[in-house]
């Protein structure tokens, strides 16, 4: 029993590239990163690399992946449809943006206007994301304040220290202020996933045995027998079980090497000279990587359906 690596791979790779394109979009219309070919090239070409990484892999993970483009049509009551419909959206003006940019030297002016929508859709595509896991009541893990946040900030941190990679490259003037603002996305991403921790670790708003029964007033409820002798879909992938010692230290291994050392990485690179603070910026992007694929890992492993109570589990 084991998170779906494919789920794992879709919201670290998809959000990556999001936030790449956000970035570029967001910086290039505002006249702060030069409309330059190589730049343009690599830069676009490893944000839809993500993003279509991301979005293959999403479909691994369905019975029918060839009938996947009929989930589109539930977009007025999918947030799952509404993403697919967003990221479909996003490819338009992020792929007339890229285009301007490579290829007629612009990323102002109505170049600039079809960036500013290309970031939008991207970050509307990162929030829809979130919001299929925030909309499942079934599941207190993902239910929260904290889901939606986390999702957002995730992207802006892992796009910013991508684009931190092509400024030290490029000695662009921006290579001086942007890490400010990663460190900033540091601590404010570190600190909304530190409080959706601790509200993880509450009791309040959960389910137990006697809630889902009905039979608390009768005193502690304990299951006789299994529902059935093999495993489902729910038990392999929400009814994941995890020893809170083993999760505390996975807990720490995030903000060690997902968090302090490309923290460090980021505050040394502003010292160093142009191929060092490149070198920095690749590491820290690194360390980041390894440290969400961890984190995304847990997100997914800590979130208990409460169809588990009628498996065993105390409370969901």
């Amino acid at each position: 029993m084991h998170p779906a690596k494919s789920v794992i791979l879709f919201t670290t790779a998809s959000g990556a590239g999001y936030g790449l394109l956000a970035w570029m979009g967001l910086l290039g219309a505002f006249g702060l990163l030069p409309a330059e070919f190589w730049l343009g090239l690599l830069g676009f070409g490893i944000a839809f690399g993500l993003v279509i990484l991301g979005l293959l892999s999403s479909t691994f993970h369905l019975g029918h992946p060839e009938r996947a483009w009929r989930a589109l049509s539930q977009w007025r009551s999918s947030w799952l449809s509404r993403e697919g419909v967003a990221a479909v959206f996003t490819f338009l003006p992020a792929g007339l943006f890229a285009l301007a940019w490579i290829f007629l030297g612009s990323n102002q002016g109505l170049a600039g206007l079809i960036g500013l929508i290309a970031a939008l859709s991207c970050i509307a595509t990162v929030a829809c994301t979130a919001m299929i896991y925030t909309s499942l009541k079934t599941i207190r893990a993902w239910r929260n304040n904290w889901t939606l946040p986390i999702y957002l900030l995730m992207a802006a941190l892992s796009g910013g220290l991508l684009l931190q990679v092509f400024l030290s490259i490029w000695r662009l003037p921006l290579a001086e202020t942007f890490p400010w603002v990663v460190l900033l996305l540091f601590v404010l991403t570190l600190a909304a996933k530190v409080l959706y921790w601790r509200e993880l670790g509450t009791e309040e708003g959960g389910s137990t045995a006697e809630s889902a029964t009905g039979l608390g007033h009768l005193g502690k409820v304990r299951l006789l027998e299994a529902p059935h002798s093999e495993s489902n879909y729910l038990m392999q992938e929400m009814g994941f079980r995890i020893a809170r010692k083993h999760a505390e230290k996975l807990r720490r291994f995030v903000v060690l090497i997902g968090f302090g050392l490309p923290f460090l990485a980021t505050l040394v690179g502003l010292a160093l000279p142009g191929s060092l603070a490149a070198a920095a910026a690749v590491i820290g992007a690194a360390f980041f990587a390894l440290g969400v694929a961890v984190e995304r890992w847990l997100f997914f492993a800590e979130a208990k359906h409460v169809v588990s109570l009628y498996y065993g589990e105390s409370r969901a």
